[in-house]
Parts: C-alpha cells; structure tokens; sequence
C-alpha cells in the first residue's frame, strides 16, 4: 500500500514536472517583476539556457530557461515556476489544472538548486530587432497579469515555451535537424530517461494511456530540454540570400557530468518485475494449497484485490476526472479498476457469495482476454504488468472454481 501510494504521488509530480524546475522557496515570487535601469545604447543577448538531468523523479528530463541581457539587465526567465502558496493547490494539482509560471531570475539566483548539473549556454544568432522583439516579449509575459499559464507535460511546459519564443524570432526560414528516426513515441522517449528509475517508468506506464503511444513529430521531441539543445544546436536560419546557424556561441557554466546527475540503476530485486513476479510466484503457491483443500484464503485475495482495486480507482481518476495529457483513454483500467474492491470484500459474506462467483467469473475471463489481445491493441506497457495481471486472474478462477465450498476465515451472517 505504501509503495502503491508513493508510486502515485512521484508519478503525479513527474507529470507536472517534465522538463520543469520546482519553484526555488528560497526565491520569493515578487508583486512585479524585478526592475533594472536599461540603457539602449547596450545590445541585447539572448540565450538558450539548459540544464542537464537531476537526480530526483520531477527532474529527471532536464530543464531549460532564457537569458536576456542587455548592459546591467541580465535575467533568465523561467517557465517552471509554480506557487504551493496557491488557493488549493494540491487539488488543482492532482486535476491536471496546474497553473505555472514564467518568472525572471536574476543571474545570482540562476542556478539556485542546480548544484552538481552541467548547464549548457547557447546564445542565439539573432539580429537586434528580433533579439530586443524577444526582450520584449518575455517582459511582457513575466508581468502578474500574463505570467500564469496552464503546464501541459508534453505540449505546454519550460521547454516548449522557448522553442515557441525562438521560432517566433528567427521566423520562417528556421530549419531543424531530424531529432528521431520516424515511428519513435512520447513513451519511448519518457522510458528513455527514465532507465534508472524503474519504478518511476512503471508509474509512468501505469497511468499514461495509448496518446503517449502516439507517434512524435521532430518538433514535437522538444518538450524534452536535452531535444531542444540538440535541435537549436543543429538548426540553420535560412533567407532569400544566406544560410547561417541559429546557435552563435555555445557556453558551458557549469561543466559536471553529459549523463546527468542521476541516480544509480534501481537494483533487479527492487524493481517493480521482482516485485510482479514474487507476487506471481505467491499466487501460484497459495492456490494450488487453495485447490488441494478445496478453501480459498481470501485474506490474501482481500490483500490482492484491495491493492489492485485502489490502483484502479487511481486510473478511473485520471481517465474520467484528470486533465493531465495522455491519461486517457487507457486500456490498463480493464485490469486495475474499481470493481476489484467488490472481489476483495464480497466472498466474506454468504448472501454474496454468487455475486461474488459472478464477477470473479468476468474478471478471469476479461483480464485473461486482455492479456492474450494485448499485442493488437494500440498501447505499450510493462512486460512486469503480466505477472500481476496473470495473479488476478489465477485467484478469480480459484474462487470461482472453489467458491460454493467452506472457505476459510471468519464469515458474516
């Protein structure tokens, strides 16, 4: 159960959080933003700024902001900013209504919670008109009554945000390089990053429904900040009369690992298949006794089903309630749903116990459907949902199978 619910609440702040920063507390969100005496004698620089993966589970796409500068003005605005102090944030959270914010940082509070991150600079080629148009633009945005936008994880979020900014400066003559090779998914590219964190990618294709399965557009990578370095790094600006690169100096602040600060692999017998699999082997050996004796153990199907039937009203949240992107439809809610409550508290009681057979009954045959048809249905997974979906269904049948007979444990009247 404890695993169940910390699986649920990293998972929640990973889709909040792709390619996002976590508001700094140390750094108070100001009534205006800050005020800098300009002098327009001064050029204007404007930079792509990323940071490499962190080690935690919100961090771990990386992060990008852009810099502005001009004379004594040096600034980075960040769009992976959010306010906890907010009316009824964790609701709002949780409903996917998670509203987020563009703020400019000052240099000396720019790398604020990024210890230990390489961080990678790329200032932009970009003529004084279009530069001072994106100055502009950012200041504009940071204001109280335009800086709150509503975070999309995979459409809409600290890394888009500046790909939108870059392409409406340099204009139609912009040209990417080819990021992935065509087929490649928003899932594949969220399991990528999350290699070292099995359970977290677990979660992630717990709850991510068949849109992640979705085929991604080269532009459409960049809502990954490693992608949108890699593309700006390779992307030309093309006029009538000249070619010229986007990127004109390349920087690196902060020059720690290319990999990352990740964490180590989680070991093979804390991952989430060691766990599916135990729970597999539990099953087999509980019900063949079952069946020896002709009883069920329903302390440990009310344990199963109870576990199962949460997780299930989790999915039914997110599918039915939850505006967080790709959490519906999916097809993980025939397996992991409500009803399986009904199965972990009906056979304690005797007036129940056909309803009881009845829907054990479906279970077994819709989950066992499920699984023998999953190849022809269009979502991805996880090859350790299986186990625990062939555990489901092994104890439905024994119920069904053993359930008109005594079983054990105390029974209600």
């Amino acid at each position: 159960m404890q695993r169940l619910l910390k699986t649920y609440l990293t998972v929640l702040c990973a889709l909040c959080a792709t390619g996002t920063l976590d508001a700094a507390p140390e750094l108070p969100l100001p009534d205006r933003p800050i005020q800098v005496q300009e002098r327009e004698e001064d050029s204007v620089r404007v930079s792509l700024v990323t940071f490499y993966p962190g080690s935690e589970p919100h961090n771990i796409w990386g992060h990008s902001e852009i810099r502005v500068q001009q004379g004594p003005v040096d600034l980075y605005f960040n769009y992976g900013v959010f306010d906890f102090q907010a009316p009824a944030f964790m609701w709002r959270f949780m409903l996917g209504k998670t509203d987020y914010i563009c703020q400019p940082v000052p240099r000396a509070y720019a790398t604020m919670g990024m210890e230990g991150r390489r961080m990678i600079e790329q200032e932009l080629n970009l003529p004084q008109d279009k530069a001072i148009m994106v100055k502009n633009f950012l200041w504009n945005n940071a204001q109280p009554e335009n800086c709150v936008y509503r975070y999309k994880f995979l459409s809409d979020n600290c890394s888009t945000r500046p790909r939108d900014i870059i392409e409406m400066a340099a204009g139609e003559g912009l040209e990417y390089p080819q990021l992935y090779r065509e087929g490649t998914t928003y899932r594949a590219i969220l399991s990528h990053y999350c290699q070292n964190y099995a359970w977290e990618r677990f979660g992630i294709n717990l709850v991510l429904g068949w849109d992640a399965d979705t085929t991604i557009t080269n532009r459409a990578a960049m809502f990954i900040p490693m992608k949108l370095m890699d593309a700006v790094a390779g992307a030309t600006i093309k006029t009538d009369s000249v070619e010229m690169p986007l990127v004109k100096a390349t920087t690196v602040p902060i020059d720690a690992s290319t990999a990352g600060l990740v964490k180590p692999p989680t070991p093979w017998y804390l991952s989430p298949q060691a766990f599916a699999l135990l729970v597999l082997l539990l099953s087999l050996s509980i019900t063949a006794r079952d069946w020896k004796r002709r009883d069920i153990w329903r302390w440990y199907d009310s344990l199963l089903f109870t576990v199962g039937g949460l997780a299930g009203c989790i999915l039914f949240f997110l599918i039915f309630f939850s505006t967080h992107e790709a959490t519906s439809p999916n097809i993980n809610i025939v397996w992991l749903n409500p009803l399986l409550l009904l199965l972990a508290v009906l056979p304690w009681f005797k007036k129940c116990r056909r309803l009881s057979c009845w829907l054990h009954a479906a279970n077994a045959l819709v989950v066992l459907l499920l699984m023998l048809l999953w190849p022809e249905q269009p979502q991805s997974g996880e090859w350790a949902f299986f186990p625990l979906m062939a555990s489901l269904v092994m104890r439905s049948a024994i119920n069904v199978l053993v359930g008109s007979q005594t079983t054990r444990g105390p029974t209600s009247k």
